[in-house]
Protein backbone atom coordinates (compact mmCIF):
# COMPACT_ATOMS: atom_id res chain seq x y z
CA UNK A 1 0.00 0.00 0.00
CA UNK A 2 1.25 3.30 -0.63
CA UNK A 3 1.88 6.03 2.01
CA UNK A 4 -0.66 7.96 0.01
CA UNK A 5 -3.07 5.04 0.26
CA UNK A 6 -2.30 4.31 4.27
CA UNK A 7 -2.79 8.46 5.21
CA UNK A 8 -6.01 8.30 3.69
CA UNK A 9 -7.24 5.06 5.27
CA UNK A 10 -5.99 6.09 8.89
CA UNK A 11 -7.97 8.96 8.54
CA UNK A 12 -10.93 7.02 7.56
CA UNK A 13 -10.73 4.93 10.76
CA UNK A 14 -10.31 7.46 12.54
CA UNK A 15 -13.01 9.50 11.75
CA UNK A 16 -15.23 6.06 12.23
CA UNK A 17 -13.81 6.06 15.43
CA UNK A 18 -14.11 9.51 16.25
CA UNK A 19 -18.14 8.93 15.44
CA UNK A 20 -18.50 5.80 17.49
CA UNK A 21 -17.11 7.21 20.54
CA UNK A 22 -19.34 10.22 20.11
CA UNK A 23 -22.04 8.74 19.86
CA UNK A 24 -21.44 6.11 23.24
CA UNK A 25 -20.78 8.69 25.63
CA UNK A 26 -22.75 11.82 26.12
CA UNK A 27 -22.86 14.69 28.59
CA UNK A 28 -25.94 16.63 29.61
CA UNK A 29 -27.07 19.10 31.91
CA UNK A 30 -30.05 20.94 32.55
CA UNK A 31 -30.57 24.91 32.06
CA UNK A 32 -32.90 27.67 32.90
CA UNK A 33 -34.98 25.93 35.78
CA UNK A 34 -34.04 28.34 38.37
CA UNK A 35 -34.23 31.84 36.78
CA UNK A 36 -30.34 32.02 37.71
CA UNK A 37 -29.14 34.06 34.53
CA UNK A 38 -27.52 31.36 33.37
CA UNK A 39 -26.48 31.30 29.74
CA UNK A 40 -25.29 29.00 27.48
CA UNK A 41 -21.90 30.17 26.52
CA UNK A 42 -21.40 29.96 30.31
CA UNK A 43 -21.10 26.51 30.11
CA UNK A 44 -17.73 24.96 29.82
CA UNK A 45 -18.10 22.55 26.38
CA UNK A 46 -15.29 19.93 25.84
CA UNK A 47 -14.78 19.46 22.21
CA UNK A 48 -14.43 15.74 22.01
CA UNK A 49 -17.77 14.06 23.96
CA UNK A 50 -21.65 14.78 22.69
CA UNK A 51 -22.63 17.39 24.97
CA UNK A 52 -27.07 18.15 25.70
CA UNK A 53 -28.20 20.71 27.36
CA UNK A 54 -31.44 20.59 28.11
CA UNK A 55 -34.11 23.49 28.30
CA UNK A 56 -36.28 23.00 31.66
CA UNK A 57 -38.99 23.01 31.25
CA UNK A 58 -41.81 23.13 29.07
CA UNK A 59 -45.09 22.28 31.28
CA UNK A 60 -48.63 22.04 30.17
CA UNK A 61 -50.33 23.73 32.71
CA UNK A 62 -51.06 27.78 32.23
CA UNK A 63 -49.34 30.49 33.30
CA UNK A 64 -50.23 32.87 36.45
CA UNK A 65 -50.17 32.53 40.11
CA UNK A 66 -52.95 29.64 39.88
CA UNK A 67 -51.66 27.25 36.99
CA UNK A 68 -53.96 24.75 35.65
CA UNK A 69 -53.37 21.28 33.25
CA UNK A 70 -53.95 22.03 30.14
CA UNK A 71 -53.91 18.55 28.45
CA UNK A 72 -51.18 18.65 26.78
CA UNK A 73 -50.98 22.03 25.71
CA UNK A 74 -47.31 23.07 26.61
CA UNK A 75 -45.81 26.42 27.37
CA UNK A 76 -42.41 27.10 28.12
CA UNK A 77 -41.57 27.60 31.71
CA UNK A 78 -37.59 27.99 31.26
CA UNK A 79 -35.37 31.24 31.30
CA UNK A 80 -36.52 32.13 28.22
CA UNK A 81 -34.98 35.69 28.32
CA UNK A 82 -31.33 34.20 28.71
CA UNK A 83 -32.18 31.00 26.97
CA UNK A 84 -33.71 31.95 23.85
CA UNK A 85 -33.67 30.85 20.18
CA UNK A 86 -31.25 33.16 18.67
CA UNK A 87 -29.29 31.72 21.90
CA UNK A 88 -29.70 28.15 20.96
CA UNK A 89 -28.36 28.72 17.32
CA UNK A 90 -25.40 30.69 18.13
CA UNK A 91 -24.13 27.83 20.82
CA UNK A 92 -24.71 25.54 18.24
CA UNK A 93 -22.92 27.08 15.37
CA UNK A 94 -20.05 27.58 17.91
CA UNK A 95 -19.88 24.45 19.16
CA UNK A 96 -20.55 21.75 16.67
CA UNK A 97 -20.95 18.66 19.08
CA UNK A 98 -23.53 20.56 20.94
CA UNK A 99 -27.33 19.52 20.44
CA UNK A 100 -30.16 21.11 22.85
CA UNK A 101 -33.39 19.38 24.01
CA UNK A 102 -36.29 20.27 25.72
CA UNK A 103 -37.44 18.63 29.53
CA UNK A 104 -41.34 17.87 29.77
CA UNK A 105 -43.19 18.21 33.36
CA UNK A 106 -40.53 18.80 36.52
CA UNK A 107 -41.64 18.83 40.17
CA UNK A 108 -43.39 22.05 40.41
CA UNK A 109 -44.39 25.21 39.35
CA UNK A 110 -45.57 28.12 41.60
CA UNK A 111 -45.25 26.03 43.95
CA UNK A 112 -47.98 23.48 43.05
CA UNK A 113 -47.03 19.98 42.00
CA UNK A 114 -47.05 19.46 37.98
CA UNK A 115 -49.14 16.33 37.96
CA UNK A 116 -49.69 14.63 34.39
CA UNK A 117 -52.72 14.69 33.47
CA UNK A 118 -54.58 14.02 29.95
CA UNK A 119 -58.67 14.01 29.61
CA UNK A 120 -57.81 11.48 27.35
CA UNK A 121 -55.29 9.75 25.53
CA UNK A 122 -56.06 10.74 21.94
CA UNK A 123 -56.44 14.44 23.19
CA UNK A 124 -53.47 14.94 25.55
CA UNK A 125 -51.16 13.36 22.33
CA UNK A 126 -53.03 15.27 19.65
CA UNK A 127 -52.14 18.97 21.89
CA UNK A 128 -48.63 17.78 22.85
CA UNK A 129 -47.50 16.84 19.68
CA UNK A 130 -48.57 19.95 17.71
CA UNK A 131 -47.63 22.31 20.67
CA UNK A 132 -44.40 20.86 21.38
CA UNK A 133 -43.74 20.88 17.74
CA UNK A 134 -44.12 24.75 17.43
CA UNK A 135 -41.81 25.14 20.54
CA UNK A 136 -38.90 22.42 19.55
CA UNK A 137 -39.44 24.59 15.67
CA UNK A 138 -39.28 27.77 17.41
CA UNK A 139 -36.38 27.21 19.80
CA UNK A 140 -34.27 24.94 17.37
CA UNK A 141 -34.50 21.62 19.41
CA UNK A 142 -33.05 18.61 18.72
CA UNK A 143 -34.57 16.05 21.17
CA UNK A 144 -36.69 15.69 23.89
CA UNK A 145 -36.71 14.83 27.76
CA UNK A 146 -39.72 13.57 29.92
CA UNK A 147 -39.36 14.43 33.87
CA UNK A 148 -42.95 13.89 34.74
CA UNK A 149 -42.03 13.54 39.06
CA UNK A 150 -46.68 13.43 39.97
CA UNK A 151 -49.25 11.45 38.39
CA UNK A 152 -53.26 12.00 38.23
CA UNK A 153 -52.69 9.13 35.92
CA UNK A 154 -52.34 5.20 36.10
CA UNK A 155 -49.07 4.35 34.38
CA UNK A 156 -50.67 2.36 31.11
CA UNK A 157 -52.09 6.01 30.46
CA UNK A 158 -49.39 7.43 31.16
CA UNK A 159 -46.81 5.27 28.66
CA UNK A 160 -49.24 5.14 25.94
CA UNK A 161 -49.41 9.10 25.94
CA UNK A 162 -45.54 10.00 26.23
CA UNK A 163 -45.08 6.50 23.89
CA UNK A 164 -47.16 8.09 21.85
CA UNK A 165 -45.53 11.66 21.87
CA UNK A 166 -42.07 10.75 21.36
CA UNK A 167 -43.04 7.82 18.52
CA UNK A 168 -44.81 10.76 16.86
CA UNK A 169 -42.19 13.65 17.44
CA UNK A 170 -39.68 10.97 16.23
CA UNK A 171 -41.20 9.41 12.94
CA UNK A 172 -41.93 13.25 12.02
CA UNK A 173 -38.35 14.10 12.51
CA UNK A 174 -39.38 16.92 14.56
CA UNK A 175 -36.24 15.11 16.95
CA UNK A 176 -33.70 13.06 16.66
CA UNK A 177 -33.45 11.80 20.53
CA UNK A 178 -35.38 11.49 23.79
CA UNK A 179 -34.46 10.46 27.62
CA UNK A 180 -36.30 9.69 29.96
CA UNK A 181 -35.52 10.89 33.72
CA UNK A 182 -37.05 8.83 36.89
CA UNK A 183 -35.90 8.36 40.02
CA UNK A 184 -36.15 5.59 42.78
CA UNK A 185 -40.15 6.46 44.25
CA UNK A 186 -42.74 3.74 44.03
CA UNK A 187 -45.27 5.65 42.14
CA UNK A 188 -42.53 7.11 39.51
CA UNK A 189 -41.00 4.26 38.78
CA UNK A 190 -44.32 2.28 38.37
CA UNK A 191 -45.24 4.22 35.61
CA UNK A 192 -41.28 4.78 33.95
CA UNK A 193 -41.58 1.06 33.70
CA UNK A 194 -45.05 1.03 32.15
CA UNK A 195 -43.66 3.16 29.62
CA UNK A 196 -40.24 1.58 29.17
CA UNK A 197 -42.12 -1.71 28.73
CA UNK A 198 -44.28 -0.75 25.75
CA UNK A 199 -42.07 2.57 24.01
CA UNK A 200 -38.66 1.53 25.41
CA UNK A 201 -37.55 1.54 21.31
CA UNK A 202 -38.09 5.16 21.18
CA UNK A 203 -35.82 6.37 23.90
CA UNK A 204 -31.96 7.03 23.43
CA UNK A 205 -31.45 7.37 27.13
CA UNK A 206 -32.28 7.14 30.48
CA UNK A 207 -31.57 10.13 32.88
CA UNK A 208 -31.46 8.35 36.38
CA UNK A 209 -31.54 10.80 38.76
CA UNK A 210 -28.89 9.07 41.42
CA UNK A 211 -29.24 11.89 43.17
CA UNK A 212 -32.77 11.55 44.43
CA UNK A 213 -31.20 9.07 46.82
CA UNK A 214 -29.99 9.64 50.17
CA UNK A 215 -27.56 11.88 51.23
CA UNK A 216 -24.17 10.17 52.03
CA UNK A 217 -24.37 7.32 49.79
CA UNK A 218 -20.98 5.76 49.40
CA UNK A 219 -19.46 4.24 46.07
CA UNK A 220 -20.89 0.59 46.88
CA UNK A 221 -24.57 1.65 47.02
CA UNK A 222 -24.08 3.98 44.22
CA UNK A 223 -23.06 1.17 42.63
CA UNK A 224 -25.23 -1.27 43.54
CA UNK A 225 -27.86 1.56 42.66
CA UNK A 226 -26.75 1.83 38.93
CA UNK A 227 -26.78 -1.55 38.65
CA UNK A 228 -30.48 -2.27 39.53
CA UNK A 229 -31.12 0.39 37.40
CA UNK A 230 -29.70 -1.29 34.79
CA UNK A 231 -31.89 -4.51 35.28
CA UNK A 232 -35.19 -2.02 35.70
CA UNK A 233 -34.53 -0.15 32.17
CA UNK A 234 -32.86 -3.07 30.36
CA UNK A 235 -31.17 -2.40 26.91
CA UNK A 236 -31.40 1.43 27.71
CA UNK A 237 -28.49 3.67 27.79
CA UNK A 238 -28.30 4.43 31.74
CA UNK A 239 -26.32 7.81 32.58
CA UNK A 240 -24.96 8.76 35.81
CA UNK A 241 -25.89 11.79 37.72
CA UNK A 242 -25.25 14.20 40.30
CA UNK A 243 -26.31 17.20 41.28
CA UNK A 244 -24.99 20.74 42.19
CA UNK A 245 -27.54 21.86 44.74
CA UNK A 246 -28.30 20.29 47.93
CA UNK A 247 -30.26 17.17 46.43
CA UNK A 248 -28.95 13.99 48.01
CA UNK A 249 -26.52 11.03 46.17
CA UNK A 250 -23.06 10.67 45.82
CA UNK A 251 -21.16 13.64 45.19
CA UNK A 252 -18.08 14.51 42.99
CA UNK A 253 -16.18 15.56 46.71
CA UNK A 254 -17.36 12.27 48.33
CA UNK A 255 -16.42 9.77 45.35
CA UNK A 256 -19.10 10.23 42.38
CA UNK A 257 -16.24 9.85 39.92
CA UNK A 258 -14.80 7.19 41.53
CA UNK A 259 -17.65 5.50 40.61
CA UNK A 260 -17.48 6.52 36.82
CA UNK A 261 -14.29 5.38 36.67
CA UNK A 262 -15.25 1.40 38.18
CA UNK A 263 -18.11 1.58 35.85
CA UNK A 264 -15.78 2.98 32.62
CA UNK A 265 -13.79 -0.07 33.43
CA UNK A 266 -16.69 -2.46 33.35
CA UNK A 267 -17.66 -0.58 29.66
CA UNK A 268 -21.12 0.53 31.64
CA UNK A 269 -20.21 4.41 31.15
CA UNK A 270 -22.50 5.70 28.96
CA UNK A 271 -22.70 9.54 30.16
CA UNK A 272 -23.19 11.76 32.98
CA UNK A 273 -25.89 14.25 33.76
CA UNK A 274 -26.08 17.07 35.77
CA UNK A 275 -28.39 19.13 37.74
CA UNK A 276 -28.26 22.13 37.03
CA UNK A 277 -26.13 24.69 35.18
CA UNK A 278 -28.23 27.18 37.55
CA UNK A 279 -26.61 25.91 40.93
CA UNK A 280 -23.42 25.34 39.07
CA UNK A 281 -22.54 28.72 37.91
CA UNK A 282 -21.78 29.74 40.98
CA UNK A 283 -18.71 27.63 41.37
CA UNK A 284 -17.64 28.24 37.54
CA UNK A 285 -18.77 24.90 37.20
CA UNK A 286 -15.80 22.72 38.44
CA UNK A 287 -17.51 19.31 38.11
CA UNK A 288 -18.89 19.67 34.94
CA UNK A 289 -15.00 20.35 33.76
CA UNK A 290 -14.17 17.18 35.58
CA UNK A 291 -16.70 15.00 34.46
CA UNK A 292 -16.48 15.76 30.86
CA UNK A 293 -12.51 15.12 31.16
CA UNK A 294 -13.24 11.93 32.12
CA UNK A 295 -15.73 11.07 29.46
CA UNK A 296 -13.53 12.68 27.05
CA UNK A 297 -11.07 9.95 27.74
CA UNK A 298 -13.12 7.19 26.48
CA UNK A 299 -13.71 3.87 27.72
Amino acid sequence: MSNWKLFFTLIILHAHATQIFSQATVFSEYIGANFANVRFSDVPINPNIQFHFILSFAIDFTSGPSPKPTNGKFNVFWDAENLSPSQVLSIKRQHPNVKVALSIGGDSVNDKAVNFTAFSIDSWVSNAVSSLTSVIKQYHLDGIDIDYEHFHATPNIFAECIGRLVKSLKQNRVISFASIAPYDDGDVQRHYMALWRSYARVFDYVNFQFYAYDRGTTVGQFLSHFNAQLSNYQGGKVLVSFSTDSSGGLKPENGFFTACERLRSQRKLNGIFVWSADNSKANGFRHEREAQALLAKGQ
